[in-house]
């Protein structure tokens, strides 16, 4: 379990929505044509793809703003592209997803684009589009002053560096400052070999194969390799160095002490790789996310390891999504009694979790004040309407209300320990109102189920859960078995007992 859990579920379920992080760098488009092979072309010896579909993805630094905001964070823009199809193409994504593009420059240069034609899942070609003159200068500068307007607005700055010409010296050298006096943290995702680029800022974010670069030492003489790198963080004045490890993991390295190596590793968290593209746009977005809200650097690359993970699962350029995290982090399987029990905010993490992973959430509600039979069976029937169940419970209060003034007998915390002990019950959640209506509005289940004699029609909170597409079920009760019937054999039984001690 990570360190900090508290923190980064918080952060998941909200928190990232109150930050606001900052991209500046080399904006793309990737575009994706699928199609199957079947023959080759009587033309040429090439492959014959048969079109199947075609998308497209933001790539480069919009790849990396397209994961703050998956993450859920106000996420800013500024980089440059053309007035062109791709560009059109381009901020429809950006603008679905609610990304601030104010910081992007519209310049004379096309949107930089990569087509690739993948026949099944084998990659046969890429297609670039980009051209090799310089950054008007006029543009660089209207980038560069965009920029550096938004430092002061936000809580932390990715330079996506992507060798493109976005991302200049002069660019580098007023963002960090701009925000070393803000007090912000800086990431940089290098693509040149020359770090002096990013002096100052807060952390660089090379691969092994980039550390090569910049410190002429082979990839897979890695002890040595780290050691140079732990060097660069003096030399360029950072506070630490990110290397992405692939397969390995990722290090954070820093300048060794007589108590400290300065090196932290976080190991890869084992997944089937199917695309690694993006996954260092991944790292550095959820490590940006994760420093600007207030997370130790260790918990931010164990949060960052994890993200990675995920997306190279899938094919494509695929940002993160929070939800995903939240699954990851809260796996449910195998949970004690007391760990399924849940407060609100938690509940709706744990339900997040599991309708992102396809599971149909049943919702049932009351007291259970003392178990019986009668309970089991409906729990049991509650089950088979779906693969996750969620009790609410009526809480000491409203038991009260409802039941009268010697009602619960036994407390909630009580009741909510022996509920979630059946193995028919995924999680258990009190609520202090006389009516689960509230609680059915914040899950959204996807069926509602309501024991005894009731109609659809008379069942709280059936009008929301159709609305939203789901089904209320009835299940009728076992007869002769109710807490009320319970209680009076307890009182019938106990005068006896005091009329024979007489």
């Amino acid at each position: 379990m990570l360190p900090e859990l508290h923190s980064i579920l918080n952060l998941l379920e909200g928190g990232f929505s109150q930050l606001r992080v900052l991209v500046i760098g080399d904006i793309m488009l990737d575009r994706y044509i699928h199609g199957d092979v079947e023959r080759i072309s009587p033309e040429a010896p090439v492959p014959v793809i048969r079109h199947a579909r075609r998308y497209e993805r933001a790539g480069g630094a919009a790849n990396v703003a397209m994961n703050l905001a998956g993450l859920g964070c106000q996420t800013f823009l500024a980089g440059l592209w053309g007035t062109d199809a791709e560009q059109a193409e381009l901020a429809a994504i950006i603008e679905r997803a609610g990304i601030n593009t104010v910081g992007v420059v519209s310049s004379s240069l096309p949107t930089i684009s990569k087509t690739r034609i993948v026949g099944r899942t084998q990659q046969l070609l890429r297609l670039d589009i980009e051209s090799r003159d310089p950054i008007p200068a006029v543009d660089s500068q209207r980038l560069q002053e965009r920029a550096t307007e938004l430092v002061e607005k936000v809580h932390a700055v990715i330079l996506s560096d992507y060798a493109k010409g976005a991302v200049s010296a002069p660019l580098c050298e007023a963002v960090i400052r701009a925000a070393r006096s803000a007090g912000i943290p800086v990431l940089a995702d290098p693509k040149t070999p020359d770090f002096s680029k990013y002096t100052g800022a807060t952390t660089v974010c090379p691969n092994l194969g980039e550390l090569s670069a910049a410190t002429g030492i082979a990839a897979h003489h890695t002890d040595e390799l780290l050691a140079a790198g732990q060097a660069l963080v003096a030399e360029h004045d950072f506070k630490f160095l990110t290397v992405t490890m692939s397969e390995k993991g990722i290090s954070v390295l820093r300048a060794p002490s007589p108590d400290s190596p300065g090196i932290y590793h976080s190991p890869a968290r084992a997944r089937e790789v199917f695309d690694v593209s993006g996954a260092g746009d991944t790292v550095i977005a959820t490590l940006a996310a994760c420093l600007a809200g207030g997370l130790k650097v260790e918990t931010a690359v164990e949060l960052a390891n994890l993200a990675a993970g995920i997306v190279v699962s899938k094919v494509g350029t695929v940002p993160i999504a929070g939800h995903e995290l939240v699954a990851a982090l809260t796996p449910s399987s195998g949970l004690t009694a007391g760990e399924k029990i849940l407060d609100l905010e938690r509940i709706k993490l744990r339900v997040a979790e599991w309708r992102a992973s396809g599971q149909t959430i049943v919702f049932t509600n009351g007291c259970f004040d003392l178990l019986h039979v009668g309970h089991i069976t409906l729990l049991e029937d509650c089950r088979r309407f779906g693969s996750k169940l969620v009790l609410g419970l009526n809480a000491d209060a409203s038991v009260c209300r409802l039941k009268g003034p010697t009602r619960p007998i036994v407390a909630e915390t009580e009741r909510a320990r022996v509920m979630a002990a059946l193995a028919a019950v995924d999680a258990v959640v009190l609520f202090e109102e006389d009516t689960p209506l509230e609680l059915i509005r914040a899950l959204k289940p996807n069926v509602l189920v309501k024991g005894g004699d009731y109609s659809i029609e008379t069942v709280v909170g059936h009008e929301d859960v159709l609305a939203s597409g789901g089904r209320v079920e009835i299940v009728p009760t076992v007869e002769g078995f109710s807490t009320t019937n319970i209680v009076k054999k307890l009182t019938a039984n106990s005068g006896r007992i005091e009329e024979i001690q007489k």
